[in-house]
């Protein structure tokens, strides 16, 4: 399944993509997709809906975020072979983690913001998976029962806050709407093998990323197993995965993003992100 949430900030109601790309509400079914309806036990009840007898979304309707109440939303840094070589680092002998700030979350297509006081925005296309029930010690050969389906997050980034203010990434990395996720939550059912996925994103339609998710270093059962031996998630949380080589920091010169860039991310089985970069206001 697809599942996706539509509408305003804060008031998304609850869909399905169904077998023609149209979103139908699910809100007689479910209130939103968080904490328990997200295990993949309720998941699978809404896999015998007759999809076709469901009202369909708003045309031209926005697409919000496609899981809410999120508690925790950790990334992994150089997981992958390739974006490790183009930063000169080697490969990391366990998962680097950081955290991004649960605020930082927005839908796939809404604007991301120039904060203040920034001038080295950058860009990683990721695949994240989304938590369905509390995991805690979790076993690496369990792991796939705990996750309710993956989606596509662009892990925005201020390279100067990460890097200069002292070292700690989660400067960087949590900024309001560096965490754009969607366009859906793609079960597990649905996506059989997540690690041989084609990846891209491009700015200004020029590509800046290509990639795979097969040279990931820690698969995503691995990611869990690890992330659990130090922290409990919960049905919401997110953990996104790395990026492939490309990101503006490690280019020759240097890019970064300004404001009115326009960015396109795809994963294979996963849809596809538009954004634009637009000034702080107040």
């Amino acid at each position: 399944m697809k599942l996706v949430r539509f509408g305003a900030p804060g008031v998304e109601k609850p869909g399905i993509v169904d077998a023609d790309g149209k979103i139908r509400d699910l809100a007689g079914h479910v209130t939103d997709f968080a904490g328990a309806a997200l295990d993949p036990a309720a998941l699978a009840k809404l896999r015998s809906l007759d999809t076709a007898n469901l009202p369909l979304a708003p045309a031209g309707v926005r697409i919000g975020p496609p899981i809410a109440g999120t508690r925790n939303f950790v990334a992994i840094g150089l997981n992958y072979a390739d974006h490790a070589k183009e930063t000169g680092q080697e490969l990391p002998a366990e998962p680097i983690l950081f955290n991004k700030a649960p605020t930082s979350i927005c839908g796939p297509n809404d604007d991301i913001i120039y904060p203040k006081n920034s001038d080295r925005m950058d860009w990683e296309c990721e695949i994240a998976f989304v938590i369905g029930k509390r995991a805690r010690y979790v076993d690496e050969a369990d792991a796939l029962s705990y996750i309710s389906g993956y989606t596509i997050c662009n892990d925005v980034s201020e390279r100067r806050w990460q890097v200069k203010r002292n070292g700690q990434w989660v400067k960087g990395k949590s900024a309001e709407t560096f965490g754009p996720l969607g366009p859906w939550l793609v079960t597990t059912d649905e996506l059989s093998d997540p690690h041989n996925l084609a990846m891209s994103l491009d700015v200004n339609g020029n590509r800046k990323q290509t990639g795979s998710t097969s040279t990931m270093i820690f698969s995503i059962p691995k990611l869990l197993a690890y992330v659990t031996e130090f922290m409990v998630l919960e049905a919401g949380d997110v953990i996104t995965t790395g990026t492939p080589p490309g990101v503006g920091s490690a280019r020759k010169p240097p890019e970064y993003l300004k404001a009115g860039d326009k960015l396109v991310l795809k994963i294979e089985g996963l849809g596809e992100q538009n954004a634009t970069v637009v000034p702080f206001t107040n």
